[in-house]
């Protein structure tokens, strides 16, 4: 085991699973670089270098740069994953979903339903996520909850280095179509990754800190937020319970109702835009199925309803902080219902 970064992770994840299954192909943009022009090969590897050094092992027969189409080469990846691969195609950010998301949604995840069971779709869509590097409003949202909406699609936000990799060699392995998220704040984030292959199970949320006076639900990089308020409040002698779903379809709902009825307080903190996303659908949860254990109204924390802004300052206001969220656990432990 050495030490990683969320980028690194990532990379390795794809080697192992190329290595280990020549069905595994992908494709995107500038996914190697170099292709028809002069200069250096694999030149890139996507926006974030993740895909370096992947081409000179596997060839550009298995690591495909696309042109600037994402309808062609996210379709194109669907139909290869019914056939018989196992493409993990690199969407460079998920605010581009607008021009490839019939192929997603109306194909790649209706295929098992209406074929009654017998088609499988092992496909992998891999994209960035997230404001905080001055990206803009084209460039830094945070959409998942509406891939979680779609039946037939799995959804996963992980949350450090060690998640990614188990994470998306689970991805590449499973029958579903999977859209895999990556926080483009995380990718210099390092920690403590095992070099072997390993896969984290779908649908099992990680209780990253445990407490008995509040539970905080948080996705992706605000998990790592979460995580610090966590230990800033036990200094104080507040212990709270850090739950991270990882997936948030499909959702760990035992998790969060499990520990909601020990600590009785919810704080949701939630990247994605206010309206209808994963905080209101789990302040909507808990609603429904604890609300005899609620002793103070759920927080939500999330950012304005509003395109992410490119000033900084504007930026950094707009993203959800860990003070906003030692506010809300300090609120909900002061609160009566």
């Amino acid at each position: 085991m050495s030490r990683k970064t969320y980028r690194q992770a990532v990379s390795e994840a794809l080697r192992h699973e190329m290595r280990r299954d020549l069905r595994v192909v992908i494709m995107g943009e500038d996914v190697s670089g170099g292709l028809g022009a002069p200069g250096e090969q694999d030149a890139w590897g996507g926006p974030q270098g993740v895909t370096k050094g992947l081409m000179p092992e596997f060839g550009r027969g298995r690591v495909l740069d696309t042109p600037i189409s994402e309808s062609a080469f996210i379709g194109a990846a669907a139909g290869a994953a019914a056939t018989g691969l196992r493409p993990v195609a690199e969407l460079m950010f998920v605010d581009f979903m607008g021009v490839c998301f019939d192929q997603i949604f109306n194909q790649a995840a209706k295929f098992r339903y209406m074929f009654g069971g017998r088609a499988v779709t092992p496909l992998v869509i891999r994209t960035q996520y997230g404001a905080g590097l001055r990206a803009a409003s084209q460039h830094s949202q945070s959409l998942y909850p509406i891939f979680t909406h779609i039946p037939g699609l799995k959804v996963v936000l992980p949350s450090s280095a060690y998640e990614a990799k188990g994470l998306l060699i689970q991805a590449i392995r499973d029958d579903d179509p999977v859209v895999f998220f990556e926080h483009k704040a995380l990718y210099d984030d390092e920690e403590e990754v095992p070099d072997e292959a390993y896969t984290i199970p779908f649908g099992e949320a990680n209780l990253t800190r445990e407490g008995s006076d509040a539970t905080i639900v948080a996705f992706g990089r605000m998990v790592k937020f979460a995580n610090q308020v966590a230990d800033s409040l036990e200094q104080d002698g507040i212990g709270c319970t850090v739950i991270d779903p990882r997936t948030t379809s499909p959702l760990d709902s035992d998790a969060i109702l499990d520990s909601v009825a020990e600590t009785g307080r919810l704080v949701v903190v939630d990247e994605a835009s206010p309206r209808c996303n994963m905080a209101t659908d789990i302040a909507a949860l808990v609603a429904e199925h604890a609300f005899g254990a609620l002793k103070a109204p759920v927080r939500m924390i999330t950012p304005p309803h509003t395109p992410v802004p490119f000033a900084p300052e504007l930026e950094d206001a707009y993203i959800p902080s860990p003070a906003r969220i030692e506010e809300a656990v300090r609120g909900v432990l002061a609160a009566k219902r």
